[in-house]
């Protein structure tokens, strides 16, 4: 007698395959940088051989790139008429207090900041920031510097995610979102206005020349 007929392999799902392995390159590459992630730690808590990252990704640069592309939330630059003042507000919302758990709870840009001091990496984060939010920011402002205005007010957004999320600053970490967004309302208000107030020239130090 025969045996049972042995049962074809079991083809392997690529895209689950692809998503896993991204999945697992998102938390790793935000908690231990570009730098500090190996191939293979990637490929093991996806349950995988480490041939099947170069397989789908050619490289890890390359599924670096894709597992941190997020981009803008569709309402920040859909609608190109939405008030500047309503998109810094979705934005804080979305970097500085959304809950990314696939990154381990914070927004990729903040991650990519680990990882920008190879020029790879901080060119993909200059292209992020500044052909995304900040164009759409600059587009919707008025007057003399309105590219040096919107970048101040990416600063101001970014700095706050970092003090949140990566140094834990006691303050802002422990603010509501609805107390918070008032106060990035008024400064943002300021960075809008067409003509600001004029420069008032230096000030004296307290105490110099005394």
């Amino acid at each position: 007698m025969t045996g049972p007929t042995p049962r074809p392999p079991r083809r392997r799902d690529r895209a689950a395959t692809r998503a896993a392995l991204l999945d697992a390159a998102r938390l790793r590459f935000s908690r231990q940088g570009f730098d500090g992630t190996g191939v293979r730690e990637i490929a093991g808590d996806a349950g995988v051989d480490a041939a099947l990252v170069f397989r789908y990704f050619g490289s890890k640069e390359k599924l670096y790139a894709e597992a941190v592309r997020v981009i803008a939330p569709e309402s920040a630059g859909a609608d190109p008429h939405r008030p500047l003042a309503r998109l810094a507000d979705e934005l804080l919302h979305d970097v500085v207090y959304g809950d990314w758990r696939q990154f381990d709870g914070e927004h990729p840009v903040l991650g990519m900041l680990r990882s920008s001091g190879r020029p790879a990496v901080r060119d993909q984060l200059r292209t992020q920031l500044c052909e995304g939010y900040l164009r759409d920011f600059a587009d919707r402002l008025d007057g003399e510097d309105a590219e040096l205005r919107a970048e101040l007010m990416g600063a101001l957004l970014l700095g706050m995610g970092v003090l949140r999320s990566v140094v834990g600053s006691p303050a802002l970490s422990e603010a509501p979102f609805d107390r918070t967004r008032t106060l990035v309302a008024r400064m943002v208000h300021g960075l809008s206005a067409a003509d600001p107030d004029p420069d008032p020239g230096p000030k004296s130090v307290a105490g110099a020349g005394s």
